[in-house]
């Protein structure tokens, strides 16, 4: 399947779900007729009854002398003007009693996805969203325990966060603005709750809109093909932090951090594929990540890859 593809279903208003891996390269198309028959489920809520559970999962702790190799490396890109905003991601071994399928249907979160016996996500994070003329993305950078004390405060008024959620705003905006018109930030820096296994995390999102014009339909391969990689889990600048990414981590990402969504014939909706289980042969692998900038410190870089490991 390519983003041709996508063309021809919206020229048609056919509806389908697509699933997208993060360097691109790797495009699914399912009609939503045929979810059931290839073993793939979704949802899509903007807001959802929370499901009481207490499903737990216990972490292989990865190794901090290896992750500050790569976060060392990183800075050192950063400071040779390579990039100045990378997205850092590692897999991380877990287990849980819970089958994919389990854990998908207990999961609280806006965008879930089970794609077989492979993977799963519950993701908070909106990638775009397309209606009428309109097209709409919901960057997500800066995340904090909610319990800690004026939580809200100190994530809002944290200067490296704030440094780093402009980078990607200002990224997001240009990538629009090669599809649209009249792009401009609608909201910027708003904070949102979310559940995060037996505790709750605050996330700081904006939205960004701009015009697509009416015929969009026609072209939604191209919209997200030109948009992808996602900015917020990738960095900036994109081409160059790609090519980084590709030599520090040092894993293949695969669908993690890739986008999926749905065109049911009159909007598009999707969102970024983090907090992200993949099923291997002999284990599970949650594969998370976080922002990395000049300012940022190894070790709370580190504890936050571990915070953003959990059953939602």
């Amino acid at each position: 399947m390519t983003f041709s593809d996508l063309n021809s279903l919206g020229k048609k208003r056919e509806p389908f779900l697509f699933i997208c891996d993060f360097k691109a390269e790797n495009l699914k198309i399912i009609p939503l007729s045929e979810l059931e028959k290839n073993d793939v489920e979704f949802c899509i809520e903007e807001s959802y009854a929370i499901k009481p559970h207490h499903n737990t999962l216990e972490k292989k702790l990865p190794d901090f002398s290896e992750y500050i190799k790569k976060f060392n490396y990183v800075i050192e890109k950063i400071k040779s003007g390579d990039t100045y905003l990378l997205n850092l991601t590692q897999p991380t071994a877990i287990k849980t009693s819970l089958s994919l399928k389990e854990i998908f249907k207990n999961a609280n979160a806006h965008y879930k996805l089970r794609y077989k016996d492979e993977f799963v996500c519950f993701s908070p994070e909106k990638f775009i969203q397309i209606k009428d003329s309109k097209i709409h993305t919901y960057p997500m950078k800066g995340t904090i325990d909610a319990s800690t004390p004026n939580a809200r405060e100190i994530i809002l008024n944290n200067q490296k966060e704030m440094a780093e959620h402009v980078m990607v705003v200002d990224l997001l905006r240009n990538d629009l603005s090669i599809i649209a018109k009249d792009v401009k930030v609608e909201d910027f820096r708003y904070v949102t709750e979310i559940e995060a296994g037996e505790r709750k995390l605050l996330h700081v999102s904006s939205h960004i809109s701009g015009e697509v014009g009416e015929d969009w339909h026609e072209s939604i391969g191209d919209i997200l093909k030109s948009l992808l990689p996602a900015g917020s889990i990738s960095g900036a600048p994109k081409k160059s932090t790609l090519d980084i990414i590709e030599t520090v981590e040092n894993y293949d990402r695969g669908f993690f951090s890739g986008v999926f969504g749905v065109y049911d014939g009159k909007t598009l909706d999707s969102g970024v594929m983090i907090r992200f289980i993949e099923k291997t042969k002999d284990e599970y692998i949650y594969k998370s990540g976080g922002g990395i900038t000049l300012d940022s410190s190894a070790i709370s870089e580190y504890n936050e890859l571990l915070d953003k490991i959990y059953l939602p």
